[in-house]
């Protein structure tokens, strides 16, 4: 089991380069082999950022995605067109910035049968593996967030109920967990910002509008998550949640104690990375479910604002958290990734290296 005490959730800003190189991708001004060698570039740059940071784990920035969630879509048929909006609706809050209401898409939902054109993220981990000098990360997601890509209406006759599409998006993942793993990658993480949001009624209600009760989402979703876990003990596997994080903006406020216990000691993974950068998050009481064979990562640092976190207030709230579970099992992130989707938080590159290398000098004065 990995034990470090720093570690990212997976997302960096994309370069401007990049940016533009999608676009002239999209435009067919470009090769897929010019294409892929400015992503590489991209991706050589983000494992530097972090390494030269200090932090113990990297990821390739996800430089290779259009949202964390696109891994799947990308490189599955099925879904039909899921453009970016379909990663990104909802009501998105921020005090500084304002509120920011995005439409679901209209014809969003899966209409055949899901067929696997190439693997997920095998490739990105091959190229990640050769430059990286760290523990490499892959950041996949959790199967049932993906029921924003069902509907009974549009999916109906190729998956009755959400419970068939799913069994599917498992078997997909439990192939791409099992090549990941031959392939010598030690740590994957599941990203599973919808669990938190069931905390709020008008996201509660629209997940219980695909099928499932809360109850179900809190037991058959982590036996989902279980199911493509299971059978690799040589790989750490950790889960991510936090409330929303697209353009400096969140989804819901809330205490993670109505879903803690269910999840913290029932999903099959050995490190919880969880968001607790301002007082949308609640208190840490919640820690006290964490099981003995589990670290907790703590994002204590935004990546939603420039606001630059101090070694000695990050150490403090660290020792505040270890008065519900062991400091040793403690560990410390970022709360989210600094870019979502290819849109970016309202930051600077800047910003993450200083974020980023706070984490390491205060991992550095708690841990040694």
């Amino acid at each position: 089991m990995i034990t470090a005490h720093t570690d990212v959730v997976g997302s960096l800003l994309r370069p401007a380069e990049l940016l533009q190189a999608r676009k002239d991708r999209e435009a067919a001004t470009i090769s897929a082999a010019d294409f892929k060698a400015i992503e590489d570039r991209a991706v050589d740059g983000a494992v530097s950022l972090q390494e030269d940071a200090g932090i113990d784990v990297v990821t390739d920035g996800e430089m290779r995605r259009l949202s964390f969630q696109s891994a799947l879509t990308d490189a599955v048929d099925g879904f039909g067109d899921v453009p970016l909006d379909a990663f990104l609706w909802g009501e998105w809050h921020s005090d500084v910035l304002g509120e920011m209401d995005i439409e679901r898409p209209p014809d969003l939902g899966v209409t055949a049968k899901l067929q696997r054109r190439r693997h997920l993220a095998a490739e990105d981990f091959t190229y990640l593996r050769s430059r990286a000098t760290r523990t490499a990360k892959v950041t996949l997601t959790s199967p049932s967030l993906y029921a924003n890509l069902w509907s009974k209406e549009r999916s109906g006759e190729v998956y009755p109920t959400l419970d068939d599409f799913l069994a599917d998006v498992v078997e997909i993942y439990r192939g791409e967990v099992a090549e990941l793993a031959r392939l010598g990658c030690t740590y994957i993480q599941l990203d599973a910002p919808h669990y938190p949001l069931l905390i709020e009624p008008k996201w509660r209600a629209f997940y219980e509008a695909r099928g499932w009760s809360v109850d179900r989402w809190l037991s058959h979703g982590i036996e989902l998550d279980n199911a493509v876990l299971a059978g690799h003990p040589e790989v750490t596997f950790s889960m991510h949640m936090c409330r929303g994080n697209q353009v400096s903006r969140w989804l819901v406020s809330g205490d993670y104690e109505p879903i803690a216990r269910q999840i913290f000691t029932k999903v099959g993974v050995n490190r919880l990375l969880l968001e607790y950068d301002d007082e949308r998050s609640g208190s840490f009481q919640p820690l006290r479910y964490v099981p003995e064979d589990k670290m907790a990562i703590l994002g204590l640092v935004t990546t939603k604002t420039a606001r630059r976190e101090t070694v000695e207030e990050l150490a403090g709230r660290i020792h505040e958290a270890a008065e519900h579970m062991d400091l040793e099992r403690l560990g410390l992130s970022p709360q989210c990734g600094f870019a979502t989707s290819i849109i970016g938080n309202s930051i600077t590159v800047e910003d993450e290296v200083a974020k980023l290398t706070t984490i390491a000098q205060t991992a550095q004065k708690i841990w040694g």
